[in-house]
């Protein structure tokens, strides 16, 4: 069965339900993704190159990266994109609403059905967008607070390591050395960078920071003043120093900073952030550190003050010294009365010492009365008949004298003295005492009882 439809004419040829291979049209149908490659190639190949002008808008930056904005006129828009890698090569930070040249080449991103440019290189459209460029990064700057009088530190009067930024070729760092060997020798050290071109904004942040980041007491002397110097030039050749990473690390920088960047009258961000500002790299070195003749000058003449305020303080309590000498009383005046006492006492202690002796003399002379020899005899005739008598009353209760006189003392062999007799029968074996020597005894025990020793310790005389 089929299904036929009236012809309506060329208005109804693409109101089919179904699809259908029309008459004469060889052309295959494409897909979306095709169709998408096919405008790729074709944008690509015709616009391979190109430099656009306009003003940059929604400025941003993603997290990988890569750089996303776009750039418009009074009349249309059209995106674009910057890759990692060429954004990191920029000359400069852009910013919305800063008029700039791009230069790269269109393609499409099918994902959008869009079409964008892919920067390769971007730069500013004349002085004028570089004078906004600045104006507006000094303005966003300044509202952080970091250009504030209140952040700016003092100099060191005598910095014993100064940091030096700057190109190690070129005569800065010449006139630098030469001028601080000229007012104060100082160890200087310096953080070789490239002031200008490609790069040159990194290194010089860098640089700053890295000074900042040397301890104090290590291997290398942490500076006490660091100079960041460049010659003079164009708005264009000192721009690095106008880079929002070089401004942050002075402006974050510890170490009080000079700028020093081109001449008197060229002005920068560095010279804003910093905490002082040199007209001329020569300058700057002339602000570091005082003249060293001078300061021993200076020291001479304290040293002549000091001299002279202390001669004068001499004099002046010599004068006071010598008025109060005028005051003060005769010394006769003074001593007279102390010496007259003295006298006295003197006087005095002489009298005393008579009288003392005096008394001595008498009490020796009743002391002598009392030690006459015949005193003495006496004394002593009284004390010898004391002791004969002593002497007569030992002898009288001596033991041996007992025994001499035919008493007998009567020992047990055992031991202990015997003082009765039925001690003597108990004991059976005696010693006998006498006046004359010792006998051994025997008695007859004869139903006698045994032999006690007596409690006491006292001889028995039978």
């Amino acid at each position: 069965m089929s299904v036929s439809f009236p012809d309506e004419g060329p208005d109804t040829v693409g109101s089919r339900l179904v699809a259908e291979t029309i008459p004469g049209d060889n052309a295959a149908p494409l897909s979306v993704g095709e169709l998408s490659m096919k405008l790729k190639r074709f944008v690509e190949g015709e616009f391979g190159h190109v430099r656009l002008r306009g003003e940059i808008s929604g400025y941003k930056r993603a997290v990988s990266g890569h750089v996303y904005l776009a750039l418009k006129d009074e009349s249309a828009v059209i995106d674009g994109v910057i890759w990692k890698g060429a954004a990191s090569a920029l000359p400069f930070t852009p910013q919305d609403g800063i008029e700039v040249i791009a230069t790269g080449k269109l393609t499409t991103y099918p994902g959008r059905s869009k079409y964008q440019i892919v920067i390769d290189r971007m730069e500013l459209a004349g002085e004028g967008a570089l004078m906004a460029l600045l104006e507006k990064l000094k303005a966003k700057l300044a509202g952080e607070g970091l250009f504030d009088p209140s952040r700016k530190k003092a100099l060191p009067f005598l910095p014993r390591t100064i940091g030096v930024v700057t190109s190690p070729t070129g005569a800065v760092i010449r006139d630098i050395l030469h001028r601080l060997a000229d007012r104060f020798p100082s160890h200087v050290i310096v953080w070789p960078v490239a002031v200008q071109g490609e790069g040159a904004a990194v290194q010089i942040a860098r640089a700053v920071r890295g000074f900042d980041a040397i301890a104090p007491g290590g291997p290398v002397s942490r500076p006490d003043l660091v100079i960041v110097a460049r010659g003079g030039g164009s708005i264009e050749d000192l721009w690095a120093f106008n880079e929002e990473a070089v401004v942050r690390a002075i402006a974050d920088c510890s170490i009080p900073v000079i700028s020093a960047v081109g001449h008197e009258t060229d002005t920068s961000l560095s010279d804003f952030a910093a905490d002082l500002r040199a007209p001329t790299p020569t300058a700057a070195a002339e602000i570091a550190v005082p003249v060293r003749a001078d300061l021993i000058a200076t020291v001479a003449s304290y040293a002549q003050r000091a001299e002279r305020c202390v001669r004068r303080y001499q004099e002046r309590a010599r004068e006071r010294l010598d008025a109060m000498t005028r005051l003060m009383p005769r010394r006769d005046a003074l001593l007279g009365p102390q010496r007259q006492k003295a006298d006295d006492l003197g006087a005095k202690l002489d009298r005393a010492l008579e009288a003392r002796v005096v008394r001595g003399r008498t009490q020796l002379d009743r002391v002598g009365a009392v030690l006459r020899p015949a005193m003495l005899e006496r004394q002593l005739a009284s004390a010898r008949d004391r002791l004969g008598r002593t002497v007569q009353l030992l002898e009288a209760v001596n033991p041996s004298g007992l025994l001499k006189r035919g008493y007998v003392l009567v020992e047990a062999r055992g031991g202990g003295v015997v003082t009765s007799a039925a001690q003597a029968r108990g004991a059976g074996a005696l010693t006998l005492h006498f006046g004359d020597g010792s006998v051994d005894a025997r008695v007859e025990r004869s139903g006698a009882k045994a032999y006690e020793k007596p409690k006491t310790d006292q001889p028995s005389l039978l």
